[in-house]
């Protein structure tokens, strides 16, 4: 006879289901404020090539480890956690929470099942103490949870205050203030303080610009700006993170670019991978240990919202068959297993999701006519644990590209470099030269001085353009610029925008009017460090000079390349383009381009400006 007690509570809840889910599945953040203990989590590599989750926590004095069984999870419906101790009072424990619409709210079922380890578990377990708490402790969390939803509350859970270091308080706002004198504070950096010292530490163990720019509802360069400013100002530590391609969950942290590896192992996946500038080295940062401590550890293993792109995640025995009903709506989804093995991407734009076969570790998709519902298959030997997933998960990741093309890294970080003799590829980077029309007669005709005054004050107005549309300048040679873009369509609003400054300028100004040259090319190139400084080596950057010398002044030369990104076409369809060819120096047969004549440029923006 078992003596595993089970028992299931339930909550009448006032907000949708849609609501909820983010935050009641927010497993971490939920046992970070019910008072669950960080703990460690030693990955350990099976024969089978699986890896098993061993976790450490001290508890009430004891030191308890325990086998952590990956969540399972349908995204807004439930999920599940189990957890097999190694000692203790407990064998093992089960939490599950089910979540389904009622009326104009939502109905939430919790259950939770405690198995005995000894004598002090049965008498635990039997006298329902600790029941009694689960249910007072999960029914004021969703209780609270429902009124964050409802806009009654500021945060998702009560949380313990921050443990911050003796003086940080003061000095988080004294550097806050500090940074909102700088160009790159934007009014962020007394809130940044304030956040920095009042969040849980959930939200800052990884501190991920964009989607702090998201939930603060403002441009994300100006975030990133006063994230890299307060790095320089001691108030962040900036790392670099490898993102595995499997679980995207960073590995091997490193604190400059210096440092980061050619590639790494993720324990959790079992596979090697290469490092890839533009989409797994991610940008994160975390408080100064000046300002807070912050305990190493995990309050949750692979929670729901750790992972929020994963829509289903579902542990599946040997010969077993599962259906789920699942909301997902049309889309690109990638099929994997949690262990190594194989994966698929599924376009899905009809009827049911296909359905899942797992047979000799190969997953295969196959049609299905059942709409709302995900059904597996594992013809394996053994148990396996499947993963539905979306693919835009990249979108909070502020990559080394990224983040290395923005003029406020340049200018704040101007010592975060690579290594001599590295290099790192970049799939895709927008190359912009500029040059200064006629300069040589310029000087000739105003005479050094003046012309110098000219020259300086037309690379004040490319600078600011260029950062304000999210590039940096990379270097200048002589009176011309190379810039670089993550973002082609940054680019070419970039260029426009440069002629329209250029054109105020010659308009408000009483000195000689200013032409610039400009070209634009993307495609792959290498970043080097030369000269301390990251630079871009390739035949693209060369394209991309070779370009400008085609312009005659006041025009935008584009490569055909750069012509038919999917970011640019939809910016070019009011523009009428010039379909020309050249002979580039180093570079054989004529080479297409298309050019924006001056005239159109300069309509567009009189029209604009009536």
């Amino acid at each position: 006879m078992s003596n595993a007690r089970k028992e299931t509570f339930t909550w009448q809840l006032s907000s949708t289901v849609r609501e909820l889910w983010p935050v009641i599945a927010d497993t971490a953040r939920f046992n970070e404020a019910i008072g669950f203990p960080k703990h460690s989590i030693d990955e350990i590599t099976q024969p089978d090539n699986s890896v098993r989750f061993v976790a450490h926590a001290k508890m009430k004095g004891l030191n308890v480890s325990w086998d952590d069984i990956p969540q399972n999870w349908v995204s807004e419906e439930w999920f599940e956690h189990k957890r097999i101790f190694h000692n203790g009072p407990l064998k093992s424990l089960l939490a599950r929470l089910a979540v389904r619409p009622n009326g104009n709210g939502s109905k939430i079922d919790y259950s939770f099942e405690l198995k005995p380890a000894n004598m002090i578990g049965r008498a635990l377990v039997n006298s329902g103490l600790m029941f009694r708490k689960i249910r007072s402790d999960v029914g004021r969390m969703l209780k609270h949870a429902d009124e964050f939803c409802l806009g009654k509350k500021e945060r998702e859970y009560p949380f313990p205050s921050p443990k911050l270091i003796r003086g940080g308080e003061k000095r988080a706002i004294e550097l806050g203030q500090n940074i909102d004198q700088t160009p790159y504070g934007h009014g962020l950096g007394v809130k940044f303080a304030h956040w920095l010292i009042t969040t849980p530490d959930v939200d800052v163990m990884a501190i991920r610009p964009l989607r702090l720019a998201r939930d603060w509802g403002v441009p994300e360069r100006h975030v990133v700006e006063a994230c890299l400013e307060a790095t320089r100002q001691g108030m962040l530590r900036m790392r670099w993170d490898l993102l595995c391609p499997r679980c995207q969950i960073g590995k091997s942290p490193v604190t400059t670019l210096k440092e980061l590896p050619k590639g790494t192992h993720c324990d959790t996946c079992n596979i090697d991978y290469q490092r890839d500038f533009s989409n797994n080295v991610e940008c994160v940062f975390a408080p100064s240990v000046s300002i807070r401590a912050l305990e190493q550890g995990e309050y949750c293993l692979m929670g729901a919202m750790t992972t929020p792109h994963i829509k289903l995640q579902l542990t599946v025995a040997a010969g077993e068959q599962r259906k789920e009903y699942i909301d997902l709506e049309f889309g690109i989804y990638r099929v994997r297993t949690l262990e190594p093995g194989d994966e698929e991407t599924v376009d899905w734009s009809q009827g049911g999701f296909p359905a899942i076969e797992l047979e000799n570790d190969r997953i295969k998709s196959v049609s299905s006519g059942d709409p709302s519902t995900v059904s597996i298959s594992n013809h394996n030997q053994r148990l396996l644990t499947v993963i539905v997933e979306e693919l835009g998960w990249r979108r909070d990741a502020l990559t080394a590209h990224r983040a290395t093309t923005l003029q406020a890294f340049r200018d704040v970080m101007d010592d975060e470099v690579l290594r001599p003799g590295d290099d790192a590829a970049i799939d895709s980077v927008t190359i912009m030269f500029t040059d200064l029309k006629g300069s040589t007669s310029l000087y000739n005709r105003i005479g050094d001085p003046q012309a110098y005054v000219l020259v300086r004050e037309h690379f004040v107005i490319l600078g600011n353009v260029v950062r304000e549309c999210n590039g940096s300048i990379v270097k200048m040679i002589g009176d011309a610029i190379m810039a670089v873009f993550a973002d082609p369509a940054d680019g070419f609003q970039c260029a426009v925008r440069i002629h329209e400054e250029i054109n105020k300028f010659n308009q408000t100004s009483n000195k000689e009017e200013l032409v610039i040259k400009l070209g634009l090319h993307i495609g792959r190139c290498i970043s080097v460090t030369l000269n301390g400084k990251l630079d871009y080596y390739g035949a693209m950057a060369n394209i991309a000079a070779r370009l400008q010398s085609e312009s005659v002044g006041g025009d935008i030369v584009l490569s055909k390349e750069f012509s038919n990104d999917a970011a640019v076409k939809p910016l070019l369809q009011t523009y009428s383009l010039l379909d020309e060819t050249a002979q580039l120096k180093g570079f054989e047969g004529d080479v297409p381009f298309y050019r924006i004549s001056a005239d159109e440029i300069s309509a567009k923006h009189r029209r604009h400006i009536n």
